[in-house]
């Protein structure tokens, strides 16, 4: 019998815990409120102006713990967010907001018990600051009195894309690069996927999207909706360098089986029409493909596009019984990421 917020030893598939998937029942979304206006490229006013829309939309469906860096976080969270039932903050220490990739991924067993993976978090392959974001899984199984697998290699919940019976869906451009686990090739992180996480099927697509720092992330190209259907992001624009990236990956899931051996539903998302930069010049990894699942709803970003509403339309198509509810992210974008990367679902548990 363990006690509460025990690190736990042993292999979580070994013992009968595995992802579930998205679109399964939420317990809640964990967030983290942004700051730094460095970080934001100057934008941190309009950034939380959309990421209260986001919180808000949220609340309607499941409750948001939301974790707050220091005093002003708390003292801007708690004015833009006065009067929102369901929402419980948390003072811990941060890095950055991207709780997809440094929070903790959650497993449950056939009875519904739940436990916490907390994988090494290195920025992305050391891109920033991770000191603090590597130490937030822990903290939040102990809110919770979850007891913890502590998994030493480097993964972010934005590098996988599962459906949650054992396939899961990453790109060679973020997994295998030097700067996360150098010793690892394919077999090794496949074990790891699978002793971890209840993988049993892993299939690589190529490349990301250009200007995606983190090197890759399937969750802003390709997306489950279902246990057979994927969404995957396609460029019309030919000139674009993204165009040939995303026909390859669509090609590469086209010819992809599950495990039975049946071909998967592929369906064709639109990139925004436009191409986004910072004033820098550099690009930013606008997509439909990071929308959020949470109980009953997608929350899809909007870039004041010409493909805004196609996107929608296309996204409606595959969830039928939720309801598609697209938002401003033209601003959150310009931290390199969009709905997806800001959360993490804690599945509903017993």
């Amino acid at each position: 019998m363990t006690t509460p917020s025990s690190v736990l030893t042993g292999l979580p598939f070994e013992q009968g815990y595995s992802m579930s998937a998205e679109w399964a029942p939420h317990a809640a979304t964990w967030m983290s409120w942004p700051f730094d206006e460095e970080m934001w490229h100057g934008h941190l006013s309009e950034v939380r102006k959309e990421y209260t829309e986001f919180v808000k939309t949220i609340t309607r469906f499941e409750p948001v713990h939301l974790l707050l860096r220091d005093a002003e976080a708390r003292a801007t969270a708690e004015s833009a967010l006065a009067g929102i039932a369901g929402i419980t903050f948390h003072d811990v220490a941060l890095d950055d907001v991207w709780m997809r990739d440094n929070g903790p991924i959650f497993v449950l067993n056939a009875a519904g018990k739940m436990r916490a993976t907390n994988w090494e978090f290195n920025s992305w392959g050391k891109k920033y600051e991770w000191d603090n974001d590597n130490l937030v899984p822990p903290q939040v199984t102990r809110f919770l009195h979850v007891d913890r697998y502590d998994i030493p290699v480097v993964m972010e919940g934005g590098s996988l894309e599962i459906n949650g019976l054992g396939t899961c869906i990453t790109t060679e451009q973020c997994l295998l690069t030097d700067t996360r686990n150098p010793t690892f090739g394919k077999p090794e992180l496949e074990k790891v996927l699978r002793d971890n996480l209840g993988f049993t099927q892993v299939i690589w697509l190529n490349l990301g999207l250009e200007g995606d720092h983190t090197d890759g992330h399937v969750d802003t190209i390709t997306r489950f909706s279902d246990e057979h259907t994927i969404l995957t992001s396609m460029c019309e624009d030919t000139a674009d360098i993204n165009y040939g990236r995303m026909k390859h990956n669509f090609e590469i899931l086209k010819a992809a089986r599950d495990a039975k051996g049946q071909a998967f539903e592929v369906v064709e998302l639109p990139l925004p029409a436009a191409r986004m930069h910072l004033e820098d010049g550099t690009r930013l990894p606008a997509t439909y493909a990071n929308f959020y699942i949470c109980n009953g709803a997608v929350i899809v970003p909007q870039y004041d596009d010409a493909n805004d509403k196609k996107a929608l339309a296309v996204i409606k198509s595959c969830f039928p019984n939720h309801e598609v509810i697209g938002l401003a992210s033209r601003t959150i974008i310009t931290g390199g990421g969009s709905f997806h990367c800001l959360t993490q679902q804690q599945p509903a548990s017993k």
